[in-house]
């Protein structure tokens, strides 16, 4: 495809002449952050790359109708819908994302495979190991039907980590030795931040160790092409109370001044080491709690033959390492992934304009669409959400184990 040289509207409009004729329609449930960046990825996908159908998005679900249709008329949905029941059910979706909290995923993922839809789920993929393996074994039985279910790692789809993917596949770095990842964010840092779902259990599963931690452990595990196969753990709960917000009723105790509180029922930080199936080393950090950092995500990877770093912050740049180069002019240097021949770069701007977050979700899009047009195999696969999920469960297991310690007299 040709590099576009204009910028093109983001709304939705009927295909070019001589581009797919054939919808899939997509029905979305949720609305807020992560619904407004999936809706990106959906409305724009087509504009930029060629795809054998074109996603129309043809309905958005939330309890809230007067919000949900406030949200429909922002983003371009055309029609919504106030029960995810009444979404599955319409003849125009014949894709379900889901957009909502953990306890909510394996419900609704479940009712739109054994409905015959194609399912795309936020991560993590549920709040337990067990709804988790729910979910992967309706997804084996919708594959023999031709369903595709896929779990939304979206930081799989940066062009600089899959560049890299690539490098380490290839044996670029040889015999892997470390794997460093750390995930920091400070929106908690102030103990009068409200409560919300992403605190409550019932809802979020975990914390930070959920929230942040796995994207870490997919991208740990993507990079490296091999698995965990032991962690030990730490985590903490550095505020357990938290203003909650009118008309929110879960966890309150009274409070001096007759204000009203909830407990914090998740880790606010996670810290663990692992070990991959070859035997390399890794280390993880999940923190809401990091003052100063707003979205830190940065991975390093070294082995035998050289490493590779990479930081969020600076998503158009890979950090590569030659070490068989000679020692008096090896380094890192930088590598600006931004050249067609980059991955999904073909389709974007000329060398040197960076993209940003909202991409991954476009090119998320783009992977979906053409998944459920190839019938190849889906990736990341609800089997890979599970994958995470046990990690996720053996932290927790681990830091339970480990958080009481018994003082030892001198």
């Amino acid at each position: 495809m040709a590099r576009r040289e204009e910028t093109e509207q983001e709304t939705e409009a009927p295909p070019p002449a001589g581009g797919p004729t054939t919808a899939l329609g997509v029905g979305m449930v949720g609305y807020a952050f992560m619904g407004a960046a999936h809706s990106q990825g959906w409305r724009t996908t087509g504009h930029v790359f060629d795809l054998p159908v074109r996603p129309a998005l043809a309905a958005i679900c939330g309890r809230d109708r007067t919000a949900v249709e406030a949200a429909a008329a922002r983003h371009g949905w055309a029609a919504a819908e106030t029960d995810w029941r009444a979404l599955i059910a319409r003849d125009d979706v014949q894709l379900v994302d889901i957009c909502t909290p953990g306890d909510s995923h394996a419900e609704i993922a479940i009712a739109a495979l054994e409905a015959g839809k194609h399912v795309l789920c936020e991560k993590p993929l549920a709040n337990t190991v067990a709804e988790a393996e729910a979910m992967a074994a309706a997804a084996e039985r919708a594959a023999a039907r031709g369903q595709v279910a896929i779990v939304g790692f979206n930081y799989r789809k940066v062009p600089a980590i899959t560049y890299a993917r690539s490098l380490i596949a290839e044996g670029r770095l040889g015999t892997l030795r470390h794997v460093r990842a750390t995930y920091l964010q400070d929106w908690l840092v102030d103990p009068g931040s409200p409560l919300t779902w992403r605190l409550e259990r019932e809802h979020a599963g975990s914390g930070a160790l959920g929230d942040l931690g796995a994207h870490i452990v997919d991208l740990a595990q993507y990079l490296a092409g091999e698995l965990l196969v032991g962690v030990s753990a730490v985590s903490e709960t550095f505020v357990r109370e938290r203003p909650v917000l009118a008309g929110t009723t879960a966890g309150l105790t009274g409070a001096a001044g007759g204000a009203t509180r909830g407990a914090v029922t998740v880790d606010d930080a996670a810290l663990f080491t692992g070990r991959l199936a070859s035997g390399a080393l890794a280390s993880f950090e999940a923190t809401r709690m990091a003052a100063g950092r707003k979205n830190a995500l940065r991975l390093e990877i070294n082995g035998e033959r050289g490493s590779i770093a990479f930081d969020l912050e600076r998503l158009n740049e890979l950090s590569f390492h030659d070490h068989t180069e000679p020692a008096a002019s090896a380094g890192f240097r930088r590598i600006l992934v931004t050249e067609p021949e980059h991955p999904y770069l073909e389709a974007w701007w000329p060398p040197g304009h960076g993209l940003g977050y909202e991409h991954t979700f476009v090119h998320q899009a783009r992977d979906v669409v053409r998944t459920i047009a190839d019938g190849t195999p889906p990736v990341p696969s609800f089997a890979d959400g599970l994958q995470v999920q046990r990690v996720l469960a053996a932290v927790e297991e681990s830091a339970a184990k480990n958080s009481v310690l018994t003082p030892v007299p001198l």
